[in-house]
């Protein structure tokens, strides 16, 4: 394993000081925790519900990336692969809280889940409001090792992306969390690996693929999907993406859609730019309607090589808040 760092058990805490000491006009550390917050100037004046989001290190930019005008209030770096703590979580809600309550987002793993709920008791007790929702958009195999039912993938950036730009054009918690739950039941992922991350305090690889083997359905923690199978070209991988997540969308055409392709960590976004390629070509033959698109390295495995596919059912009014400038790191 060769990774460039110091000791092991001080990569969370050096990358949170790295990125506020690199970005200081956007970013802050809270005081005693691994959480981060927005520190423009419009944060305090703009008096709108306060977005929180977070989970394990390792995904990045996601969810550090993503604080900042027009996505996140606070996002809250656990240990590589390993939920936040309750009490971390329930700082950056209070930080968050400009008077208009405080929405949750969460990917769906069972110590996210949980210690998003400890943290949500704790500001019930300070008459914070708070409301959550759990995404939950991957698609490919029920129950992993993580989880209760589907897991939270890439298309969380979304949920982050179209929220943000809704809480900043002055929707209310209730709606939001409304709009929050519609995005995710119209947003379905499917990932693919090459080859799997390395954990630095593990040493080695998840799991082992053979050079000529590619795994359908991976998660971001390592987690197995539903087949090996020997290696194929870009377009078949495409096909069987895009097949796959278009039959539970039950093939509707009369719909717009939005595609993302996310890098997993060590795939070239030469290689993302022409798998994009072939799904956007496979859906205009199939004449699917996708009126937005994206590319690039959003919700990471560390050093997985690998990608995976988003689409999601949209109207205008989600195109035009995925169209929506922001301010981030990430995005």
């Amino acid at each position: 394993m060769k990774k460039i760092m110091n000791k092991v058990e001080d990569i969370v805490p050096e990358m949170v000081s790295g990125m506020t000491k690199a970005y200081p006009d956007l970013i802050k550390q809270i005081d005693g925790t691994q959480a981060i917050i927005r520190n423009d100037e419009n944060f305090k004046k703009n008096k709108i519900v306060g977005l929180v989001s977070g989970g394990g290190s390792g995904h990045e930019p996601l969810h550090a990336g993503f604080v900042g005008d027009g996505m996140l209030s606070a996002a809250v770096c656990g240990e590589i692969f390993t939920s936040p703590t309750p009490d971390q979580i329930y700082e950056a809600i209070k930080a968050s809280d400009n008077g208009e309550g405080v929405l949750l987002i969460v990917k769906n793993y069972s110590g996210d889940v949980m210690n998003f709920d400890m943290a949500k008791e704790m500001a019930d007790f300070d008459d914070i409001k708070v409301e959550q929702i759990i995404v939950d958009d991957d698609i490919s195999v029920e129950n992993s090792e993580y989880t209760q039912g589907k897991r939270g993938v890439a298309g969380t950036v979304l949920v982050e992306k179209i929220l943000g730009a809704a809480a900043r054009s002055d929707l209310n918690l209730t709606d939001l969390k409304a709009l929050g739950e519609k995005v995710i039941n119209q947003t379905h992922t499917i990932g693919i690996a090459l080859s799997a991350a390395t954990v630095p305090a593990v040493g080695h690889p998840g799991f082992e693929l053979q050079n000529d083997e590619i795994e359908f359905g991976i998660g971001i923690h390592n987690e197995r999907g539903y087949s090996v199978e020997k290696l194929r070209s870009s377009k078949e991988i495409a096909e069987e993406l895009t097949s796959k997540i278009m039959d539970s969308f039950e093939n509707n055409t009369s719909a717009k859609y939005s595609v993302l392709v996310n890098g997993m960590g060590a795939t070239p976004l030469m290689e993302q730019y022409i798998f994009t390629n072939d799904v956007l070509d496979i859906l205009k033959d199939k004449n699917f309607n996708v009126e937005y698109s994206k590319v690039g390295n959003l919700v990471t495995s560390i050093d997985m090589q690998g990608l995976s596919l988003t689409i999601s059912k949209v109207d205008d009014q989600l195109i035009n808040y995925l169209n929506e400038p922001v301010t981030t790191i990430g995005w």
